[in-house]
């Protein structure tokens, strides 16, 4: 295919993205605030935007938050509540970022459309604006999610883990409605995504109680990391999960995968599990540039399906005038 038909065929994936030409599903539509807040997702979106030029790595952090948000009781807002047994509080939820700017989006809405735009709408409209503003695709993003009035840190065990074997992820996409595609086409947010050594580190010295590394990494990669992580360095130190192009929402990620130069062993794995490969193969070898066709097209259909998940509308939760705090 030439570079022309590509380009063609990635404006008309695009175009059709962006009217909202897939199915939406729970009861959410496109458009749901034209008529109550017809500026709320220009709010949310300038907001984003703010916050994104002070600090790049904010893009990453809203993605999460939102991902993090729908595996725990569905997509409703309740990983934003504080509270000392809330999700937020969950060792699985450690790190989480962004909250600051679901809280000044909310405050600018309540502003100019009290009691109207939930705090889990403006979450999903904020991991979409994210992709976008780090050169992924955009789409239309069905709303009218109302917010949860529960948060539970033992909810937070439907998260994965970075330890969790292929098998393990799989099941925990499908307890959420999502398939093994979904799975790895989410997982391609680790394109922009950070972790601390402390959640990788054992990878690189004794995996497994062998005094070894993790074989499946790439040599030239683990000198990498090791020089990163040393056994006495900060647990905390931050290191990018695609190390091509981490400010870039790209496929470098798939191809890192591909080659043994994933970070987090559940990444990996991906790769060398029969259910997971092919799709893998699929995005690291379709590219366009950096993004590839086919990661652009489906990304935004894999993130609809998932923001849809248990989803509350109509009578059901609240509209909440403070996103940390039920009313």
């Amino acid at each position: 295919m030439v570079a022309s038909e590509m380009a063609a065929l990635l404006f008309l994936f695009t175009s059709l993205l962006l009217r909202g030409s897939f199915v939406h599903s729970q009861g959410l539509q496109i458009g749901f605030y034209d008529s109550y807040c017809p500026d709320a997702e220009d709010i949310v979106r300038s907001t984003v935007e703010q916050y994104y030029d002070k600090d790049a790595t904010i893009a990453p952090g809203l993605l999460r938050l939102h991902f993090h948000d729908c595996f725990v009781q569905g997509c409703d807002g309740s990983v934003l509540i504080s509270g000392a047994s809330s999700e937020r509080s969950a060792p699985q939820n450690f790190g989480l970022r962004g909250f600051e700017v679901i809280d000044d989006a909310k405050s600018q809405l309540e502003a100019v459309c009290p009691g109207v735009v939930s705090c889990a709408d403006i979450l999903a409209l904020a991991a979409r604006d994210a992709v976008d503003l780090t050169g992924g695709p955009s789409w239309s993003v069905p709303l009218g999610r109302r917010d949860g009035r529960i948060s539970l840190a033992s909810g937070a065990k439907a998260l994965p883990s970075p330890a969790d074997p292929v098998s393990v992820q799989r099941q925990k996409f499908a307890d959420q409605g999502l398939s093994d595609h979904d799975l790895v086409t989410l997982v391609g947010a680790h394109t922009i995504g950070q972790t601390d050594c402390q959640f990788f580190s054992y990878r690189l010295f004794n995996f497994t109680a062998t005094g070894n590394a993790d074989p499946t990494i790439s040599p030239a990669f683990l000198a990498q990391l090791r020089a990163l992580c040393p056994p006495n360095g900060d647990p905390g130190r931050r290191v990018a999960l695609d190390r091509d192009s981490p400010g870039a929402f790209d496929v470098a990620f798939f191809k890192n995968v591909r080659d043994g130069n994933a970070v987090l062993e559940s990444d990996q794995r991906l790769w060398s599990d029969a259910a997971t490969q092919g799709a893998v193969q699929k995005y690291a070898g379709n590219v366009r540039g950096l993004l590839g066709l086919r990661f652009a097209y489906e990304f935004p259909k894999a993130m609809v399906r998932m923001s849809s998940v248990a989803v509350k509308t109509g009578g059901q939760g609240e509209i909440r005038r403070r996103c940390s705090r039920i009313n």
